[in-house]
């Protein structure tokens, strides 16, 4: 494990636990220009990381989802205090605090931790992906039926013209579910789950989750089957399908 792998995990565990202590609590929730949530987990975990980065890697840029920071792709630290907002503002443990680092706009180290759940995910470039300190390993099914698919919320998927595919998708999956956010990509990589649909999101949401499932064995791409970090939304967002890779050609198919 290299410093830099070593420093991104303590940062996120860190910060992760910061937010327990507003879990749960009727914390206050802000509305961020975009109408998303925010909350004082979500600053005061990013600003943990941030002060972290800047003792221990001075004049490191920084790109993190609630202060901004450097946007062209380059050298940089990628955080997301509290992956799944929504998740922790309705008090349900699937939210994750997610830091990478990439080199040349693409990720080298990718940290997810899970606070509520205590669950720890880790990957670098090269060397796999690890769980709770044991290597995870996508699963071996071969087709979408019998297999567990996951996706972003109803509204998100209807948005963004995903419902029909996810739809038929589950008149042949074992199971469904909008287990989303980090968490789905996270149950990917570690081979509880086939397959994550992500019809909208932002670097910081995915950096650390495509390297975590790509080094466990999964393939990421967006629903064209291209490079996930290229922006295909008009605001720059990307999209992002991550499978076990053996049925990713019959995923991809239904979109």
């Amino acid at each position: 494990m290299s410093p830099r792998l070593e420093f991104a995990i303590d940062a996120a565990y860190r910060a992760g636990r910061f937010t327990l202590g507003l879990f749960q609590t009727g914390a206050s929730v802000d509305l961020k220009g975009d109408r998303t949530p925010v909350t004082e987990a979500d600053r005061g975990a990013e600003r943990i990381i941030r002060e972290r980065i800047e003792r221990h890697f001075p004049n490191e840029r920084i790109l993190g989802e609630e202060e901004g920071g450097e946007q062209e792709e380059t050298d940089r630290w990628i955080v997301d205090p509290i992956d799944g907002t929504k998740s922790f503002v309705c008090g349900v443990p699937l939210y994750g605090t997610l830091v990478a680092y990439e080199r040349q706009g693409r990720p080298v180290v990718g940290v997810c931790y899970f606070p509520a759940l205590d669950e720890m995910l880790y990957a670098e470039a090269g060397s796999g992906a690890f769980f709770n300190g044991r290597p995870c390993r996508v699963s071996a099914k071969t087709a979408v039926e019998g297999s567990a698919v996951c996706s972003a919320g109803h509204n998100g998927m209807f948005r963004h013209g995903r419902s029909e595919g996810i739809n038929q998708i589950a008149q042949k999956a074992l199971a469904t579910r909008t287990w989303c956010d980090a968490y789905g990509h996270a149950l990917v990589a570690t081979g509880r789950a086939e397959a994550m649909l992500d019809p909208v999101v932002k670097r910081w949401d995915v950096s650390s989750m495509i390297l975590i499932v790509r080094e466990a064995g999964g393939m990421c791409t967006d629903f064209q089957g291209g490079d996930p970090f290229l922006p295909v939304h008009p605001e720059g967002e990307l999209e992002l399908v991550s499978t076990n890779g053996a049925l990713h050609k019959e995923i991809l198919g239904h979109f």
